[in-house]
């Protein structure tokens, strides 16, 4: 897996320097990263000059960081009582757009969205676009934001308090599920165009989420995507999830999307 190959170097935060920078956190965030090793290494798979203990140990300390980090972003979104969501999907599945929509939708609630991308600032222009603030992360070569990213992306936003937070990972079903960034819920958003069997060929994301979106569901009569078999492998893969059929184009699914949010927000002023 990434976690030890050190994709991650050299992200750059929009307000910031590159990530090696280092200045006042109120949320305790070190800046003394161990990402310097090579090559990938999921199980079973030789690293080179790596042995397999070393490999595990590896493995262990970079997400053992990362926990640090998300644990101290977690403290700061409950002081606040801000709710959190990780956006994760394949690429071209609709997250951005269907953000955009979403944060019409909410009218004046208060938000904010920090964007994970390799390159760009395009989606972030079209947040911002909406008049809403968000952040941009670049990672470059890597495959997904952590913990540490998001917590500068969270100084540089200044969240207000019962807020929203939306992070818009990197479009990656894989390394994502692995890495807690302190939110509330992973929302895997998966398109209709992409398979049925997409649940079952990423189970550790549908496993990780709360709230799977079947999104573009206007499209499923002209691809012969069978709804009810998307649903019946998510639930597969994880029995309790959350399911809403939603497309963003027509609006359909909108308002369920809008209550699990402000419901999720609720509750996190009730912590």
């Amino acid at each position: 897996m990434c976690t030890v190959c050190g994709c991650n170097e050299g992200a750059v935060i929009e307000g910031a320097q590159e990530h090696g920078h280092s200045h006042d956190h109120p949320h305790d965030h070190h800046h003394d990263h161990d990402h310097h090793h090579h090559g990938h290494g999921p199980a079973g798979v030789s690293v080179p000059g790596m042995t397999q203990a070393r490999l595990v140990e590896v493995e262990t300390s970079i997400l053992a960081k990362n926990d640090g980090f998300a644990a101290s972003n977690r403290r700061v979104l409950t002081a606040l009582g801000a709710f959190a969501v990780n956006l994760v999907s394949s690429p071209g599945s609709g997250k951005t757009t269907l953000l955009c929509k979403t944060i019409a939708a909410l009218g004046d609630m208060p938000l904010a969205v920090v964007e994970g991308d390799q390159q760009t600032s395009n989606d972030a222009d079209r947040i911002r676009a909406t008049g809403a603030r968000a952040i941009q992360i670049n990672t470059g070569k890597g495959c997904h934001l952590d913990a540490h990213m998001v917590g500068h992306a969270m100084d540089e936003l200044a969240l207000k308090p019962a807020s929203l937070l939306f992070i818009e990972n990197v479009g990656n079903l894989v390394c994502p599920a692995a890495f807690d960034l302190g939110e509330d819920a992973k929302v895997a958003i998966l398109s209709v165009t992409e398979g049925e069997d997409k649940p079952l060929k990423y189970p550790d994301m549908f496993t990780a989420a709360k709230l799977a979106i079947l999104n573009k569901v206007d499209l499923a009569p002209h691809c012969d995507a069978d709804l009810d078999a998307y649903e019946a492998n998510l639930r597969r893969i994880n029995p309790v999830i959350e399911i809403i059929r939603l497309s963003a184009r027509t609006g359909e699914g909108m308002e369920a999307w809008v209550d699990w949010l402000r419901a999720g927000l609720a509750g996190k002023a009730r912590v």
